[in-house]
């Protein structure tokens, strides 16, 4: 139990990294180029993963980490950087929280993993924490045009991204960590850099504080928070990861309410509050009742050696009742 916990705190980097993220893509960066924002994002992360695993793909691994890097980088990160600029912080991550929902209905058929009843118990609990805090957001934010699109961009990445982590858990037994992020990443960067080089142009002139959130968004919320992600998704069930990343609407609130001014009401506390709490009882597996029969006792073995009784004198067979006495 205790390395359980151990792996799930390590996969809480990744949603806490990227709630962050959301915050400083929107102060930091460039708003007008999604696609170099998605490059700058993979490719510096993939090749600094890379020098560190030092392992290129092998036979199947080439295709695999072309669909995988498209699903959970490419067009995962064009649609974030997107919402980002679309959506406050707040909302922003809150809808991406829908995700684990997604990842356990679809660890069912594609892993064999079924839902436990603390876990879908605990994703009702933290969905309505979601959905407490998205009301909430709503009532603050207004309906003006750029919601509903990066509400849009918001659900589009999410389904995107989940379909690819479920399938990453269900190819990448036989693949160390470090390299499977690697690849996915240089993959998902160099899928999207044509279409930036022709629909943006040159990549976007940066200023210091640019360079220092990519910096952040590249090493920490992308090459630092993917491997702990992996690695969570490598020893947890799906749904029970899925269910951390419900600590990504979390981060989100908190650094824009701290940070960014949001208004932070009762409606943000009580969705926190039934987050945190859908998480930790996600995490909690039910006890089997164990049935069967005792177990028998049984006397050891009986070696069929014949000795010599003492007592009688005689040969007695320890497979026998019988002694035989001499004539």
């Amino acid at each position: 139990m205790e390395a359980t916990w151990r792996w799930v705190a390590v996969t809480a980097i990744a949603p806490i990294a990227w709630g962050s993220n959301y915050y400083v893509t929107r102060q930091f960066l460039p708003d007008d180029a999604p696609l170099w924002g998605a490059v700058l994002r993979a490719l510096p992360a993939g090749l600094v993963l890379l020098a560190v695993a030092r392992e290129l793909p092998r036979g199947s691994w080439w295709w695999r980490a072309g669909v995988l890097g498209t699903l959970n980088v490419g067009a995962f990160f064009v649609l974030i950087y997107a919402a980002s600029q679309l959506l406050p912080t707040s909302l922003a991550s809150t809808v991406m929280a829908t995700s684990a929902g997604v990842l356990m209905l679809l660890a069912w058929p594609l892993l064999g993993e079924r839902p436990r009843v603390t876990g879908v118990l605990g994703a009702m609990v933290g969905f309505g924490g979601v959905a407490v805090m998205l009301g909430g957001a709503a009532g603050v934010t207004g309906t003006g045009g750029s919601i509903p699109l990066g509400v849009g961009a918001s659900l589009a990445a999410m389904l995107l991204s989940s379909t690819g982590f479920v399938l990453s858990k269900r190819w990448s037994s036989d693949v160390r960590i470090l390299p499977l992020t690697a690849w996915q990443l240089l993959a998902g960067g160099l899928v999207v850099l044509p279409a930036a080089l022709v629909l943006e142009g040159a990549p976007p002139i940066l200023d210091g504080a640019a360079v220092i959130g990519f910096g952040y968004v590249s090493l920490i919320a992308t090459a630092l928070a993917f491997a702990a992600w992996f690695a969570g998704l490598r020893h947890l069930p799906a749904g029970s990861v899925g269910l951390i990343g419900l600590l990504n609407p979390v981060t989100g609130v908190v650094l824009g309410t701290v940070l960014a001014g949001e208004v932070f009401g009762q409606a943000q506390a009580v969705g926190t509050a039934l987050v945190l709490g859908g998480v930790l009882l996600g995490q909690l597996r039910p006890e089997r009742l164990r049935r069967g029969r005792r177990p028998l006792l049984h006397r050891p073995p009986r070696v069929n050696v014949s000795r010599q009784d003492h007592r009688t004198g005689g040969v007695c067979d320890s497979g026998s009742d019988k002694v035989s006495t001499p004539n």
